[in-house]
């Protein structure tokens, strides 16, 4: 489990392609190499360093990897505002919304459509709270299913807004995941879902947790893997 941090006023920042970005820097026992990720909706800089690794460091390292920098942020999605006529992406099918003032406000999904009623300014709002509560069920079954697999207790979950992580365990057990997931692919979903039930086992990256997550998911976890690193930064661009 990894804890990120927004960096405080002492912290470095750096300025990439006309942006300037704050460094999250989390120092971890057990790393023995810097690594860099930018953040999914492209907020902050991610670096992992050794516990005896200072903030110069890490800025000498995002310094000196600017084009990939560049290159990665290029790839982060410009904001869509949800609206009729346009794209929403649920469970990883793409759903046209239609806006109708004589429709139910609840929305209704229908031959690749999601009807909706109501004030058409509301829009936003209730889709994004009709994909939250599509995804509290389908999350807490997934979490259900992997505990019985992994042969543990099923404890709470909650879901999570958060803008750079898709899952966490806290000590006491509770496990949260990034509702933005309900409009990934299952596989993906549940993906995380697993990761996060292998922390219950062991609070760690060891061989011992991907052993365990590679028992209990069923389908190449780097195939999950692979798919939010490619897609996963488009799920921001939808509610801000």
């Amino acid at each position: 489990m990894t804890s990120w941090l927004r960096p405080n006023v002492a912290d470095p920042v750096i300025d990439v392609a006309g942006k300037t970005l704050p460094l999250a820097i989390k120092r971890h026992p057990t790393a023995k190499k810097l690594v860099m990720r930018l953040a999914p909706d492209g907020s902050e800089i991610r670096i992992t360093m050794p516990r005896w690794g200072q903030s110069r460091d890490a800025l000498a390292f995002a310094q000196s990897r600017m084009g990939w920098l560049e290159r990665q942020l290029d790839n982060v999605a410009d904001a869509a505002q949800p609206e009729h006529g346009t794209i929403l992406p649920f469970r990883g099918s793409e759903l046209e919304i239609v806006w109708d003032e004589t429709a139910r406000r609840t929305p209704v999904v229908d031959d690749g459509q999601i009807i909706i009623g109501g004030a058409r300014e509301s829009l936003q709002p209730r889709l994004e709270k009709w994909l939250r509560t599509e995804a509290q069920p389908l999350m807490a079954a997934d979490l259900a299913h992997y505990c019985c697999v992994a042969g543990v207790g099923t404890p709470p979950i909650r879901l999570s807004r958060a803008q750079r992580r898709w899952g966490s365990c806290s000590s006491s057990g509770t496990v949260r995941i990034n509702w933005r997931l309900i409009m990934a692919p299952d596989f993906v979903r549940r993906s995380v879902v697993a990761h996060e039930v292998a922390h219950l086992v062991h609070f760690d990256h060891s061989p011992a947790f991907h052993a365990l997550l590679g028992n209990i998911f069923e389908e190449p976890i780097e195939t999950a893997n692979r798919w939010l690193k490619t897609h996963g930064r488009t799920l921001y661009q939808y509610f801000g």
